[in-house]
């Protein structure tokens, strides 16, 4: 299956000042598959050390930090020559060998015509866990996360869908005969998420009893995680946190509330914990900025945020709702659907890159999400049905007068003024192609 990180390693593999490339991701999203995909197009030779079911290989790194004895005990291992510029080194679930970690300072200083890539699933944990040298400035890093929608198109077989939009006009409404197509998709893509594993087994069988079924191993695998890799008195906190999320989005002012984890509690006792699950990939903060001025990050209040999970099919395994209830849009379905669609566009967000935040203005606006682009603020207001009348949009607008806006909502495309702002009403489906949108590179 197509990951798009794939034309951002090729990049990487040409730069002149590259070094090693460490890339980190929530576990079971395709980091192994996508270097292994990385070493067999683009490398004739590849040498990869798995530290989590090879752990004698540690020992490699134990006496010091001298690149070519490292190298030299590495071919002897795996009987193979290692050539700087044809091999691929891949150092995978770097995070049990601390010393891997470090000595890639030395592989950036002495050997940086070497390809070395590092993956570790839990290697922010891992960092605040350990007492490790981390080798700052010395390596290049990437992200990946669960499929987008886009790679979930892609691999369901309709690139045709994605290179129609790809230069749509924006005066041009759909026709039934893409939104259709497009509009059955994203309910599949709410299901089977954005997991490799999901989006495989999902294209292989049509079953969505054999997607939940690896779904919901994934979610077992997470919360063993919690046992094997937080510190003991964290787990049940942990596990709180982890169970809550999925209510807590439901709300309809679905702000993060610590007391609405476990009664009684209070955020003095839950904030490490639900830090440990953000440094894990699993959760993702976003922050509320009540003024919202250049750069966001600046006016942001880490006191106050919401909580999305790293992928929607997850979402939507964990809060158990069916796969027909989505299909058919039940009335069951409408507690769940807008906290869905949220969780999907800010996946869509993080995946390009983006940081998210949101506005709120008491009690009576809101701002779905904010973000920052080419020194511009962007306001990007989420609607899960087709009524698109948006008060906060037009609130928000007039105060605060942005060049561009977004609502990403049910209905058709179109193009209008909301006070001085252009606004793009573009459906959830085309969330992908917003870069298009920001840029200006509509026609």
């Amino acid at each position: 299956m197509y990951r798009e990180i794939l034309e951002q390693l090729k990049q990487w593999k040409d730069k002149s000042r590259r070094k090693p490339l460490l890339i980190t991701g929530v576990r079971q999203c395709g980091k192994t598959y996508i270097v292994d995909a990385f070493a067999g197009e683009c490398f004739t030779g590849y040498i990869k050390i798995n530290f989590e079911s090879e752990e004698k290989l540690s020992a490699i790194f134990d006496f010091d930090f001298d690149v070519k004895r490292i190298l030299r005990e590495l071919e002897s291992h795996y009987k193979t020559k290692i050539i700087p510029g044809e091999t691929l080194v891949f150092f995978d679930e770097i995070q049990e060998c601390p010393r891997a970690i470090t000595a890639l300072k030395y592989f950036c200083e002495n050997m940086r015509e070497l390809h070395i890539i590092c993956a570790g699933s839990l290697l922010g944990v891992a960092l605040k866990r350990e007492r490790i040298s981390f080798p700052v400035g010395k390596v290049n890093r990437m992200q990946l996360y669960p499929m987008n929608f886009k790679e979930f198109v892609r691999a369901c077989g309709r690139s045709d869908l994605l290179e129609l939009f790809a230069d749509w006009s924006e005066d041009r409404e759909i026709p039934e005969l893409y939104s259709v197509p497009m509009k059955k998709l994203l309910k599949e893509y709410y299901i089977v998420g954005g997991m490799p594993e999901a989006v495989k087994t999902w294209i292989e069988t049509h079953s969505f009893d054999e997607v939940e079924e690896v779904q919901n191993e994934i979610l077992t695998d997470y919360a063993d995680d919690f046992s094997k890799h937080a510190p003991a008195g964290e787990v049940p906190r942990i596990r709180w946190i982890w169970d809550s999320v999925p209510v807590q989005l439901a709300k309809e002012n679905n702000k993060f509330v610590f007391s609405h984890v476990k009664a009684g509690k209070r955020s003095a006792e839950l904030e490490d914990a639900l830090q440990w699950l953000s440094d894990a990939g699993l959760l993702i903060k976003t922050e509320l900025v009540e003024k919202p001025e250049i750069p966001l990050s600046g006016f942001a209040d880490k006191t106050y945020f919401k909580v999305y999970m790293s992928d929607v099919g997850l979402l939507r395994a964990k809060s158990k709702v069916s796969p027909d209830t989505i299909l058919e849009e039940s009335a069951l379905y409408i507690r769940y659907k807008g906290a869905f669609t949220e969780n999907y566009v800010l996946n869509e967000l993080i995946s390009t890159g983006k940081t998210p935040y949101f506005w709120r203005s008491g009690n009576t606006a809101e701002i779905d999400f904010v973000i920052e682009h080419a020194g511009e603020m962007i306001p990007i207001e989420v609607k899960s049905a087709d009524n698109t009348q948006a008060k906060s949009y037009r609130q928000f607008c007039g105060k605060y007068k942005p060049g561009k806006g977004i609502k990403l909502t049910g209905k058709n495309i179109a193009k209008n003024w909301c006070e001085s702002t252009i606004t793009y009403s573009i459906p959830l489906y085309l969330g992908w192609n917003l870069e298009r949108y920001l840029a200006g590179q509509i026609q």
